[in-house]
This record gives structure tokens, C-alpha cells and sequence, in this order.
């Protein structure tokens, strides 16, 4: 477990303090229906210009299997962060599957947009 965890392409890598954050707010966004699971959804987002942010777990094997999604955010000016965990993102995200990736979208008149703000901050905060 601990090689996957340290792997040095899963960057930007949340805290525990942040993940925690993070993952509160996955499961808020799935209640509001603001939510895609799964790599292929996240990346429709992407291109759809629809995504807030997207999470993804650090602990996929194998990695590259997602690493196209933070070069299309980036493309995209999109926050993107990684987790330790896909079976706690699965568990945020209401499913009992581990999730690899998801998108949080948007959502005009959503009560989750000032979470959602704030979190995307603290997001790029850790990318500077």
C-alpha cells in the first residue's frame, strides 16, 4: 500500500485535513446531484465545461489509467486533486465500488457553490 501511496505522479496529493474537506464535500454534491463517478464521466465533464473540480485517488493501479484527466483540467483551467484513498471516494461518493476519479459539476443556484469556491481555492493553493 504504501508504494502506491507515495507514487510521485499522483500531484497534487490532498492532506488529511484537506482530504477529509474534500470528501465532505463529494458526498454533499452527490446528495445535490452534482456528481459524475468514474474517469470516463469526469472527463465528459471536462470537455463539456461543466466540471468544478475533479478528485481523484492516488492509490489507482495502474495511475495512468487517469493521468490524462489533470492535462485535460489543466487544458481547461480546471482544479484537480488527488486523495489517497478510491475506496473512501467511493464511499463519499455514495456508491460502494471504489471510485478513481469523479467531477464535482456545476450547478447555477446550487447551495454548494460557496463550498465549492472555497475548496477549489485551497485546491489551487496546493498547486502553486
Amino acid at each position: 500500500m504504501s508504494q502506491e501511496t507515495v507514487n510521485p505522479k499522483a500531484y497534487p496529493l490532498a492532506d488529511s485535513q484537506l482530504t477529509i474537506t474534500i470528501l465532505d464535500l463529494v458526498q454533499q454534491a452527490a446528495n445535490y446531484k452534482q456528481l459524475k463517478k468514474g474517469a470516463n464521466e469526469a472527463t465528459k465533464t471536462l470537455n463539456r465545461g461543466i466540471s468544478e473540480f475533479v478528485v481523484m485517488a492516488a492509490d489507482t493501479e495502474p495511475l495512468e489509467i487517469l493521468l490524462h484527466l489533470p492535462l485535460l483540467a489543466e487544458d481547461k483551467n480546471v482544479p484537480y486533486v488527488f486523495v489517497p484513498s478510491k475506496q473512501a471516494l467511493g464511499r463519499a461518493c455514495g456508491v460502494t465500488r471504489p471510485v478513481i476519479a469523479c467531477s464535482v459539476t456545476s450547478n447555477e443556484g446550487s447551495q454548494l457553490k460557496q463550498p465549492i469556491q472555497s475548496l477549489k481555492d485551497a485546491i489551487e493553493k496546493l498547486l502553486i
